[in-house]
C-alpha cells in the first residue's frame, strides 16, 4: 500500500505540471436548446469563448479533465492512509462530470485522439482480445480501459493522454503462434507498429523465464528491444515510475 501511494504521488505531480503549463481559467459549458456555449470562469465572472477560440476551449477541458483525476488521485491517497484495508476504485467523479456531457467530451476528443483518420479508424475499429481470465481485468485507467495491474493503467493512461493510438492485448500472430502483447502501439505521425510489453513479476523466478522465453521469440521473429518492442520490469522494491513511462514516450513517439 505504500508504494501505491508513491507511486500516485509521482503520477500527481505529472499531472500538476501538466496542469501549471494550461492556460488560467475554468472552462464552463452553457447548454441552451439547440447548442453550447462556452465560457472561462476566474471564479467571479464568467468570459465568453467565441468558437473560433476552440483552441483555448480544448485546453481548458484538458485542465479541468486533469484536475478532476488529481483530485480523486488525492481521495485515493487518502483512503490508504486512514483505511489501509480499503483500495477504492474511484473513478466515478471524473465520468460523472465529464464522460456523461458530450459537449466536454467533444472539446476532450481532440486530446486523445490521432489526428490521422487512418489512426483514427485503426484506434476505432474492433480487434481479437486476449480470452484468458477477463475476470483479472480489474483496474480501470483514464482511457476507460479495463486492465491487469496498477502499472499497465498508469501506462495506458499516459499513453491516453499523449495521444498515442494503442490497442489493449490485441491478438498478434508470429510463426502460427498467437501473443498477446500488453499494448500494441503506432506511431502518432508515422503510423509504425510498436509493441510495448511490461513485465511486473519480476521477483518471481518461473515469471522471469517465462518472460525471457517470450522476448527471445519476440527477437527471432523480428521484433527488436529497443527498434520496434518496448520493454519495462519491475520488482516489488523498483516499481515502475510515470516519469519512466513519459520518458519512454517522448523517446519513442516524439
Amino acid at each position: 500500500m505504500l508504494s501505491e501511494h508513491q507511486r500516485l504521488t509521482e503520477q500527481i505531480k505529472v499531472f500538476e505540471k501538466q496542469i501549471s503549463e494550461l492556460p488560467e481559467g475554468k472552462l464552463v459549458i452553457s447548454h441552451g436548446s439547440t447548442d453550447a456555449k462556452w465560457y472561462r470562469s476566474d471564479g467571479h465572472q464568467k468570459t465568453y469563448i467565441p468558437k473560433n477560440q476552440r483552441t483555448l476551449a480544448e485546453k481548458l477541458a484538458l485542465k479541468k479533465y486533469l484536475s478532476i483525476t488529481v483530485k480523486d488521485m488525492i481521495q485515493e491517497q487518502k483512503s490508504i492512509e486512514f483505511y489501509l484495508k480499503h483500495h477504492r476504485n474511484n473513478t466515478g467523479a471524473t465520468e460523472d462530470a465529464l464522460l456523461c456531457d458530450k459537449e466536454f467530451q467533444s472539446l476532450l476528443n481532440a486530446h486523445f485522439t490521432p489526428k490521422s483518420t487512418e489512426l483514427q479508424q485503426w484506434l476505432s475499429s474492433s480487434y481479437n482480445k486476449n480470452p484468458k481470465h477477463p475476470e483479472h481485468l480489474i483496474h480501470k485507467s483514464s482511457s476507460g480501459h479495463y486492465v491487469r495491474s496498477k502499472s499497465e493503467a498508469m501506462i495506458d493512461t499516459l499513453l491516453y493522454l499523449n495521444k498515442i493510438p494503442f490497442r489493449y492485448e490485441c491478438e498478434l500472430v508470429l510463426d502460427d503462434n498467437i501473443f498477446y502483447p500488453d499494448f500494441t502501439l503506432r506511431h502518432p505521425k508515422t503510423g509504425d507498429f510498436y509493441y510495448w510489453e511490461h513485465f511486473g513479476l519480476m521477483d518471481d523466478e518461473p515469471y522471469v523465464k517465462s518472460a525471457y522465453s517470450k522476448l527471445q521469440f519476440y527477437t527471432l521473429h523480428g521484433l527488436k528491444p529497443s527498434v520496434n518492442l518496448i520493454i519495462t520490469f519491475e520488482t516489488k522494491n523498483s516499481p515502475l515510475s510515470p516519469e519512466m513511462v513519459l520518458q519512454i514516450i517522448n523517446y519513442y513517439f516524439t
